[in-house]
């Protein structure tokens, strides 16, 4: 199982605080069942540091032993914009053509033909779109069918597997539940900004992983 979202570099962003805890979330994706993962620090606002990333993976890729590890980016919308399209190659993930995007949570419904209109863009630079924890957009929670939309755009759908304990937010296990019995997800990934996330990864696949795409 691949994981390709996760928080596990040490000292980056508001996921593992160095290397040490970092390879206890590593024991606990083993234990959760992954056999390789995608390295997803964010890519927005106070976080970003590109070449701190890197080495932060380089220094995580060592210590994990071979266990096969890839380096890729959750990237915010509104980041992306800031920072401009000409970034796109740089924070798709690693030798891949996959592009994992974060969307404003309080978006309102409106505010979604931007989103296409950049997604659209990506798409035609070669990107596999996928939208990270769509769960959590309070557009989406109101209304499923603008989910619905981003599929039928040619997107995957990531779901956060902390969810299934109701979620970051507090409000996403009704929302998650919902697109997975419609087949809206592609994926579960952890979202680990910590040891305990990989149980939660454990628990969601195990209850809901017949029901991704």
């Amino acid at each position: 199982m691949r994981d390709l979202h996760c928080h596990i570099l040490p000292g980056v962003d508001d996921g593992a605080a160095d290397l040490d805890e970092s390879l206890r979330m590593l024991q606990a994706a083993k234990a959760a069942g992954v056999t390789s993962m995608v390295c997803t620090p964010h890519c927005r606002k106070p976080y970003f540091d590109f070449k701190a990333m890197w080495y932060a993976f380089y220094e995580f890729e060592d210590a994990a032993d071979g266990f096969p590890v890839k380096m890729g980016f959750e990237v915010n919308y509104e980041k992306l914009m800031e920072l401009g399209m000409q970034w796109a190659q740089s924070l798709a993930f690693d030798n891949e053509p996959t592009f994992l995007l974060e969307l404003s949570v309080g978006a309102s419904p409106s505010r979604f033909g931007d989103y296409e209109r950049t997604i659209f863009e990506l798409q035609g630079m070669g990107y596999q779109v996928i939208i990270a924890h769509p769960e959590r957009y309070m557009a989406i929670q109101r209304d499923v069918s603008l989910a619905q939309e981003l599929v039928d755009m040619g997107c995957e759908l990531q779901a956060s597997a902390d969810f299934i304990a109701g979620g970051r937010l507090g409000a996403e296990k009704r929302p998650a539940i919902k697109m997975l019995k419609s087949g809206l997800y592609s994926y579960i990934a952890s979202d680990a900004h910590c040891p305990e996330h990989y149980r939660l990864l454990a628990k969601a696949i195990h209850k809901y992983g017949s029901y991704l795409r």
